[in-house]
């Protein structure tokens, strides 16, 4: 519940210039639900130009009276503290951004104007020892607000006073987990048409509800978002695949109307009954399917949204005989293609669409090898095999499987985990064949490959000693000796920490 001393700082250098400042917005809600603000906005009845005079080395490159001012720490940018002039605004003919700004005295008009009531509050953190002058500061008539709440953030630190500007009731909605619009939800969103997608990623990031006449408000405007660029869609759609409720976030966007005019490849899905593997409709089990999704990174959870978007356009026959080939390929190139069109970058639609075009792996314990299983992740990518394990989860239990990861499943990443670690094997000696020809001064042939053996089996019993200078000076040694007999117990050595290795992985998978 700290604010940090530069902040603070920034307030009392406004102040002390002779103006207002407050913290506003977001933060302030961070603040009063015990969160760490990421971003730290002081709002003032300060022009630009003034805040540039008290902060000359800021930045200002907007029409919109938002000063950045630049916090370093040793000649270091630590933190951008984003001071915006207290402003009415006019009609916002893109839909996105007002046509033009008035710079006003009044706080509560410049409130006013902001997305919704949790995010109006504003606070005044003030240096201030007499009561009477903390009283006045707060009952100050310039600013017209009809009601406001005092609290103390800062527990009990003597040197500040802390006042939450409420005209708004934000507080209210915030105890009562609401999102609810300014004023008329209809001119805010005609305003500004990415809020009813903000609307849905509060909702879901806090766990809160949106109140019913901006809920209604959006269904009649969802329209309006076709309005917005593609990279702000696809940031605020990020933001609800990262909350703890991605799938009640998609469920939102549709049933508001937004889903239908940013990816209404998924509204086809809707109803669309499958076949006897399947008890869920295309649409029901794309949602389960993220909402059981294990994994956190967005990528993994947008694959298991998409990974059967193309089986209402694959789907052959009807009732329990249906089919779906070539699901997998098809909703790769259509996963692609809404990606494309939301701006997602080519290494994000690389990782989803690589998910989307494998999750139909075959395995079966007895009948795939271990050769199998290495063309599978020569295929799919080491680095991608653990989430495709987990959009197989996400598919499994958003089929209404009861078992998550049943045997064959774990069986599987054991023999991901065996084939790709590096084996026991020369391989991982810090001497090769070369070296030995080199050193030694002898013919390539059998007697290379038994001196490797034997220096391995030794560094298995003492790994510290792969070094190179350590094993040459070895390999002279075993040079001289009888190798038929050290190559046969070597060998031996070998396979008993292969056997051992092998029983860790399986231990670790729960397989036989």
């Amino acid at each position: 519940m700290k604010i940090p001393k530069y902040v603070q700082n920034t307030i009392k250098s406004i102040e002390k210039a002779g103006f207002e400042a407050y913290i506003v917005g977001g933060c302030v809600r961070d603040l009063l639900m015990e969160k760490t603000p990421k971003d730290w906005d002081i709002t003032t009845n300060a022009i630009p130009k003034e805040i540039l005079k008290i902060f000359p080395d800021s930045v200002y490159e907007n029409k919109f009276g938002t000063v950045g001012v630049k916090i370093k720490e040793k000649d270091k940018i630590i933190d951008i503290i984003e001071i915006t002039t207290y402003r009415i605004e006019s009609k916002y003919s893109d839909k996105r951004r007002p046509d033009k700004v008035r710079f006003t005295n009044s706080l509560e008009k410049d409130l006013s104007r902001r997305d919704f009531t949790i995010n109006t509050m504003a606070l005044r953190v003030k240096s201030s020892h007499n009561k009477q002058d903390r009283r006045k500061s707060v009952k100050s008539k310039i600013y017209k607000i009809k009601s406001y709440d005092v609290i103390d953030i800062f527990n009990g630190q003597k040197d500040f006073e802390n006042s939450i500007i409420d005209p708004f009731n934000g507080k209210k909605d915030l105890k009562n987990k609401i999102i609810r619009a300014v004023s008329k939800p209809d001119e805010r969103f005609s305003e500004d048409a990415l809020r009813m997608m903000r609307a849905v990623r509060f909702a879901v990031v806090l766990n809160f509800e949106i109140e019913p006449k901006t809920f209604k408000a959006i269904q009649k405007n969802a329209y309006l978002i076709k309005k917005i660029a593609n990279e702000r869609i696809r940031d605020e759609f990020i933001g609800i695949l990262k909350s703890d409720h991605p799938d009640l976030g998609i469920t939102l966007l549709k049933n508001l109307g937004i889903l239908h005019y940013i990816i209404p490849e998924l509204e086809l899905g809707v109803g669309m009954k499958q076949n006897k593997h399947h008890i869920y409709t295309i649409f029901k089990h794309l949602i389960l399917s993220l909402k059981y999704c294990p994994s956190n990174d967005y990528r993994v959870r947008l694959a298991a949204l998409f990974h059967d978007i193309a089986k209402p356009q694959t789907k052959k026959g009807s009732g329990k005989g249906a089919t779906f080939y070539n699901h997998d390929i098809v909703g790769a190139k259509i996963s692609a293609k809404i990606m494309k069109r939301l701006a997602f970058s080519n290494e994000d639609i690389e990782k989803v669409t690589n998910l989307i075009k494998n999750h139909m792996f075959y395995y079966n314990v007895d009948e795939v090898s271990e050769a199998g299983v290495r063309r599978l992740v020569k295929k799919v990518g080491l680095e991608n095999m653990k989430d495709l394990m987990d959009l197989r989860i996400a598919d499994r239990l958003g089929s209404g499987v009861p078992k998550a990861k049943p045997y064959k499943l774990r069986h599987l990443e054991y023999l991901i985990d065996k084939v790709s670690k590096d084996p026991i094997s020369v391989k991982m000696l810090k001497i090769n064949g070369n070296d030995l020809i080199k050193k030694l001064k002898i013919e390539p042939g059998p007697k290379i490959g038994t001196i490797l053996d034997c220096l391995l089996a030794e560094i298995i019993e003492n790994p510290k000693n792969n070094i190179k200078k350590y094993l040459e000076k070895r390999a002279k040694v075993l040079n001289q000796l009888e190798l038929k007999q050290l190559r046969k117990k070597a060998k031996l050595k070998i396979e008993e920490r292969k056997e051992e290795e092998n029983k860790e992985i399986k231990q670790k998978h729960w397989v036989k």
